[in-house]
């Protein structure tokens, strides 16, 4: 019975969330330190654990599938965990659930709530699935809504990177996406971020 209610509850966390209600997902920690031109933040992120795993592209389903395996019972202690948002994903982007993450070497990544790292978060059973520890760091964050396909995310890209050149604030890596919806939920209502990791030595 309580499987049902986890797979019944996940389904209507993502039934909502369709229209942009996403108060049921759990996101990252952060403070607004800084606030520059064109709505884009400097946010001050807590330390946090995600889930993740290799992944070949945008639309890599089996990496989705390996971490979605994770948290619905494939770790040690067969434990069911929540969804939690953004799915963050560098380089090539996706946006599925709020938020995932994938990187430039072809990574995706599921943050963990709170209270699963505070109890020590199982280990995976299943090859390729790994935990990882992200320290504090800084982002500079663009937020907009509407089409995520890969000419917007390129043009928000390019006004993040303006504003921070005018900033003076260096940015040496590339500009990743955060997604806080799936891909099927009404446009005008979705969540989309833009990011970049700044450097420590600037605090």
């Amino acid at each position: 019975m309580e499987k049902v209610v986890y797979y019944l509850f996940t389904f209507l966390e993502s039934a909502l969330s369709v229209v942009g209600i996403r108060a049921t997902y759990e996101e990252p920690r952060y403070a607004v330190v800084e606030r520059l031109d064109r709505g884009v933040e400097v946010r001050a992120y807590e330390p946090r654990v995600a889930v993740e795993t290799d992944a070949k592209g945008q639309q890599d389903g089996e990496a989705f599938g390996r971490l979605f395996r994770y948290i619905t019972g494939a770790n040690r202690g067969e434990a069911r965990i929540a969804m939690t948002t953004p799915v963050e994903s560098e380089g090539q982007m996706i946006a599925m659930t709020v938020p995932v993450e994938q990187g430039t070497a072809g990574t995706m990544r599921f943050y963990l709530p709170r209270k699963v790292v505070e109890a020590g978060p199982p280990e995976p059973t299943e090859a390729g699935v790994r935990i990882v520890r992200i320290p504090q760091e800084r982002l500079a964050v663009l937020r907009f809504s509407g089409s995520t396909a890969p000419d917007v995310r390129r043009q928000q890209s390019a006004i993040l990177t303006e504003v921070l050149d005018k900033a003076g604030k260096r940015h040496p890596d590339p500009p990743f996406f955060m997604g806080y919806d799936p891909p099927f939920s009404i446009p005008f209502l979705r969540r989309n971020e833009v990011a970049v990791r700044l450097p420590a030595s600037d605090t």
